[in-house]
């Protein structure tokens, strides 16, 4: 249970505030955070790749915005978040996280995020105890007061350590679609069916991008990504890339003692991981929207396996919905997500 009432949440709700301030998006954090989610895209990392694709700037990966929570950012009145919610961060889940883009992040932006508290609510959850969920919107800005991006997470704080086999963590985040407009779904590819057959081949390292609504069509499947036998090394180095110092995802000792098996991936490394079949599959300037909902975690051993499915189109307005999803090679769900395009 949080340290404070849930009276006391309630009335915080509309309440906003700057969280971020001076982030400025630098090209060896670009590159370290590209590197740290397996991404291997040049346009990440190269200038002149950057500007043979029709980049002005080296542009930031989808998730980027995690590295504006690193503490030179955070003003001096702001803890955390900037809302203090009074939760144990070792019970703290990340239920979802969904992202609307105007324009990449790119390097040499300056930026500022003003963050809402949105919604703050209480459910039961079987063993997971009393859920408090918390939905957070921050806008970036930059120095000319242009919108750049906006993003907004779910955080679920249980009274205990979630134990995936018991579905807890799932049951937590089915009532976190309480607290989003955007639902998202599993995509048809991923799961038990994909655990039935051999992990397939990863398709990423061709970067052939989709730019026209003629390429595309509903049922077409997305460039597959696959991280094999992760280490606790690689959530180490996720943590120094966005800055999210969790110990409960490097401490052994930590977190044992607050109830898990070991220690476990940021949920936004696995997404950062999912994020890579949208950005390989369409140019980083015609997403749109990226978003998911995480359902279990990824531990030291497992391999990681992602794609995705076109499931609707919109040739009015331009527009491709996908469905994505992430899971491990023995089909355990990891998170489901949808992103959008918009194309010529």
């Amino acid at each position: 249970m949080p340290t404070r009432p849930l009276e006391e949440l309630e009335a915080m709700v509309g309440d906003t505030r700057v969280t971020v301030e001076e982030f400025r998006v630098e090209a060896g954090k670009v590159e370290e955070f590209a590197r740290a989610i397996t991404a291997d895209d040049p346009v990440f990392r190269d200038e002149a790749a950057a500007a043979e694709r029709g980049y002005d700037h080296v542009p930031a990966p989808l998730t980027y915005s995690q590295v504006g929570r690193f503490p030179r950012y955070t003003p001096a009145d702001v803890d955390g978040k900037g809302f203090e919610l009074g939760f144990q961060p070792e019970y703290v889940l990340h239920g979802e996280q969904h992202h609307e883009y105007e324009r990449p992040m790119a390097v040499g932006d300056v930026l500022e995020g003003t963050t809402t508290l949105a919604n703050v609510f209480q459910r039961e959850g079987g063993r997971a105890g009393t859920m408090t969920f918390a939905v957070l919107e921050t806008e970036y800005r930059n120095r000319d007061g242009d919108l750049v991006l906006t993003d907004r997470s779910t955080a679920i704080e249980t009274s205990g350590a979630v134990d995936d086999d018991a579905g807890d963590e799932e049951s937590a985040e089915s009532e976190a679609d309480d607290a989003s407009s955007k639902s998202t779904a599993p995509a048809a590819n991923g799961g038990t069916a994909a655990a039935e057959a051999a992990v397939p081949p990863a398709t990423v390292d061709k970067f052939d991008h989709v730019r026209a609504l003629a390429d595309i069509a509903v049922g077409d499947t997305g460039p597959t990504v696959v991280v094999e036998d992760l280490d606790r090394q690689q959530f180490v180095k996720y943590a120094g890339a966005s800055g999210d110092f969790n110990p409960i995802h490097y401490d052994e000792p930590y977190a044992t003692a607050a109830g898990n098996e070991s220690v476990f991936g940021q949920g936004m490394f696995t997404a950062g991981v999912a994020s890579r079949v949208v950005a390989n599959w369409f140019e980083l300037r015609d997403i749109a929207s990226f978003g998911v909902r995480f359902q279990s975690r990824v531990f030291p051993g497992d391999t990681v396996v992602a794609s995705g499915e076109v499931v609707d189109i919109d040739e009015g307005d331009g527009t491709v919905e996908t469905e994505l999803e992430a899971w491990t090679d023995d089909g355990e769900t990891l998170l489901t997500g949808t992103a959008t395009a918009d194309l010529e």
